[in-house]
């Protein structure tokens, strides 16, 4: 049995943070149902998109790799939550769940007549995870924003330095605030054992955001103000930055300690003198030197070099080798999952119940029956729905 086996959550949200959380919930075994709208979540058009095979049974349409990747283990229900019916629908169904999980802008719910008092009115053992962008309080509760608004905002660009600081290549507040709203509805759910109430989780993306700048916030702690760029974890040391190689490749030197810069000098023909690993003015002609060293051979020299001397240096992975990676395919962190749309390659999250059955991300709607059933609303009713087109199949 999954860890999380029983555990029932209906997710109101959309795009990556609610879906990133709930995969990982879906991964431990809960059971996770997609509440989206009439067109279905934004995410399932936004390019790159994905061709269904060919096969009237399913009668799939194009949809986006990122949505396919965030989805498995998940069924899906169309609500129209702009109709009464919808909305007394959603009401009713909140009864069958554990916990709601909403990424609506505070204030949005209670216009929709869905406040979390008439929630839990419904189910007072009901847990409520709000993912927002500032939280469900404060001066800027009400502020629209997107990643790169919320890291600027918990400090992590300007701790980054550049000038002006470059746009990461990934988003940090939306996965650092999905991976809080695991970790708060994990919380709530031990203190609902206790004491048998529903709870509201409130995750702040920006302040999730501001936990990855843990190292720079110990600076402002000892009063000193950090140096943007310019520490040791962020580019002032010749042993912990990247180099290209001989054939325009990168790697990523990451010998920290005195003892992991000494193998690797050691072993290229570089003094590993005591100030190595010391920030100082020192450092820019023993980063020139190092570079020399790392374009003198390929990557795949380099990736021998590694395996041989234990001096903390890998090569920087291409998109094209991240699945190829023995380590990768020794812990099985891809796999591929039959579906609708072929066989879709997909990321295991790191806490993954091995044993779990996987399944088809689903097409928008394609549960809406099975849900609401499992609910307990009958086939009159729910025909009724459709027909008034709360509910959409």
């Amino acid at each position: 049995m999954a860890a999380l086996d029983g555990l029932r959550i209906l997710d109101l949200s959309r795009l990556l943070p609610g879906p990133f959380a709930t995969l990982a919930l879906a991964d431990l075994g809960a059971t996770v149902d997609r509440i989206e709208e009439p067109g279905g979540d934004y995410l399932r058009h936004m390019p790159p998109l994905v061709a269904p095979v060919p096969n009237e049974k399913f009668g799939a349409t194009d949809t986006c790799g990122m949505f396919l990747s965030l989805n498995r283990n998940k069924r899906s229900a169309v609500i129209d939550l702009k109709k009464e019916s919808g909305k007394r629908a959603l009401l009713r169904l909140v009864n069958s769940y554990d916990v709601v999980i909403e990424q609506f802008r505070p204030g949005v719910l209670d216009r929709l007549a869905l406040s979390k008092e008439a929630l839990r009115k419904e189910n007072p053992k009901l847990i409520i995870c709000s993912i927002t962008g500032y939280g469900q309080d404060g001066p800027d509760a009400q502020r629209a924003g997107h990643d790169l608004n919320y890291i600027s905002r918990a400090g992590l660009l300007g701790f980054q330095g550049g000038e002006p600081p470059s746009v990461p290549g990934f988003q940090v507040a939306d996965i650092g605030g999905a991976l809080w709203a695991v970790i708060g509805i994990l919380a709530a759910l031990r203190e609902r054992d206790r004491t048998g109430q529903g709870t509201d989780v409130d995750i702040s993306m920006t302040e999730a955001a501001m936990g990855f700048g843990i190292m720079s916030f110990g600076h402002l702690l000892a009063k000193q103000i950090p140096k943007a760029g310019n520490e040791s974890l962020t580019g002032a040391l010749a042993a912990y930055s990247t180099y290209r190689t001989k054939d325009d490749r990168a790697v990523a030197l990451g010998s920290l300690e005195p003892k992991f810069f000494s193998a690797f000098a050691h072993a290229v023909g570089l003094e590993a003198s005591l100030d190595a690993n010391v920030e100082g003015p020192h450092q820019p002609a023993l980063k020139a030197r190092v570079q020399e060293v790392f374009r003198s051979k390929t990557a795949e020299e380099w990736k021998a070099f590694a395996r041989e001397h234990d001096c903390c240096l890998e090569t920087v992975s291409t998109p094209e080798e991240l699945t190829k990676d023995a380590q990768h395919v020794a812990r099985k962190s891809f796999f591929e999952l039959a579906s609708p749309w072929g066989d879709l390659l997909q990321w295991r999250t790191p806490t993954a119940d091995r044993d779990l059955a996987q399944r088809s991300p689903p097409r928008a709607g394609e549960h809406s029956r099975e849900v609401f059933l499992e609910a307990g609303f009958s086939a009159e009713e729910i025909a009724r729905l459709v027909e008034e087109r709360a509910l959409l199949e």
